[in-house]
């Protein structure tokens, strides 16, 4: 697949070098094919406002930066202020620094100060929270305008007999179970890494 995949932009290898190199669990990074498919998908929205709950060392907000109109803008939010500088030094050195927003802090407090609508949300933070995440951003969320989260298989953890203590799990099935049930979107689970789900909002 990766073969017969778009290279992923220099800044971005390097990031993902670094990454791998500097920072603990460099899994969470988006990579190359999920990079790519990222900035594919914004590529064809061409999104005015995207909103990125987890941003970990950045590489996912700088390919979804990638589609974004001229004028258009990303706010990236994290709780994590060691990786602040690591991220924002990638995103100044990139063609989007004057698109991008760094939020530090609890999403579940920035995101109700966020007077913006939104054409792609992407939560990728952490899971217990994902159906808080979901209900605090479907307002915010243009009509047409597009849901993704990421890692939403859980390393096939979702689709097998789990741990009743396993929290992470339990709470994906649980949104996972909400998006599929919610007649206000068109959703497709897309194979795609560790899995990202897509809601497309159809109606208030």
């Amino acid at each position: 697949v990766c073969q017969h995949t778009e290279d992923e932009p220099k800044f971005l290898s390097q990031l993902n070098r670094k990454t791998h190199v500097e920072v603990l669990k460099p899994r969470m990074l988006s990579g190359h094919l999920q990079g790519r498919a990222l900035s594919l998908f914004s590529h064809m929205i061409q999104p005015k406002n995207v909103l990125e709950i987890g941003t970990y060392t950045g590489y996912s907000a700088l390919c979804l930066a990638e589609g974004l109109i001229p004028e258009g803008k990303l706010y990236t939010i994290d709780v994590n202020e060691e990786l602040e500088d690591f991220a924002n030094d990638f995103f100044e050195n990139s063609p989007y620094k004057n698109q991008i927003i760094q939020l530090i802090g609890d999403a579940k407090n920035i995101i109700p100060t966020l007077k913006e609508q939104f054409d792609i949300v992407f939560i990728d933070a952490d899971k217990k929270s994902y159906t808080d995440y979901y209900d605090m951003v479907f307002s915010k969320v243009k009509i047409g305008g597009y849901i993704m989260a990421d890692n939403v298989l859980w390393s096939g953890k979702i689709t097998e007999d789990y741990n009743k203590t396993d929290r992470d799990t339990q709470k994906l099935i649980e949104f996972n179970t909400k998006v599929q049930n919610d007649e206000r979107v068109q959703n497709v689970l897309f194979p795609i890494r560790d899995g990202i789900m897509i809601a497309r909002k159809i109606k208030e």
